[in-house]
């Protein structure tokens, strides 16, 4: 895309496809760890200084990545799953960069991700306490709500993911690809 005033041109890059993939490398956790951290403490103000707790010990993180000439170059969304108990599984910390979340379908596609990998693990119930506001993301996506709460001092649902609409994915490293907005 080319943007131009009275004085410059400046040629600004718009991926048109990211990847999808459980995290692999050092550098994606830290990346991953680094956008929670501007999306609920910086943001949001959820938590002071810092989101990770108990979970992250044990949780498996998601990442939306940016591809520049076939090479990962940035972290631009994040979610974390992990078994609560024999076949069911949680997810949280959904969180998507300020400047790519109406850019593509990110959120959508770590949603995805997260379920239907946790399907090829034996998952039989998906379950996510997600902020009201994203309610409808969710219900298109196949969740239902089971009851509202308040969580962190904002009210949450207690959603659960139609596992009929999520095929187990085996390929987690591989992952799926999100389109975005073409630049044109």
């Amino acid at each position: 895309m080319v943007v131009e005033d009275d004085e410059v041109t400046v040629e600004v890059f718009t991926p048109t496809e990211f990847r999808v993939k459980w995290a692999t490398q050092v550098w994606e956790e830290r990346e991953a760890h680094k956008l929670r951290r501007a999306v609920f403490c910086v943001e949001q103000g959820i938590f002071l200084g810092d989101d990770r707790d108990a979970i992250d010990e044990h949780a498996q993180l998601l990442v939306a990545m940016v591809y520049v000439g076939g090479m990962p170059d940035q972290v631009v969304g994040t979610v974390r799953i992990h078994e609560d108990a024999p076949g069911v599984w949680i997810g949280s910390r959904l969180a998507v960069h300020a400047a790519f979340r109406n850019h593509s379908r990110l959120g959508a596609t770590l949603i995805r991700l997260a379920v239907s990998s946790a399907h090829a693990l034996g998952c039989r119930n998906f379950l996510a306490h997600v902020q009201s506001q994203n309610v409808p993301l969710f219900e298109r996506l196949n969740w239902r709500s089971h009851r509202e709460e308040m969580l962190h001092g904002r009210p949450h649902h207690l959603m659960q993911a139609d596992l009929s609409a999520y095929p187990p994915c085996h390929d987690t490293v591989s992952g799926f690809v999100a389109q975005g907005k073409s630049s044109k």
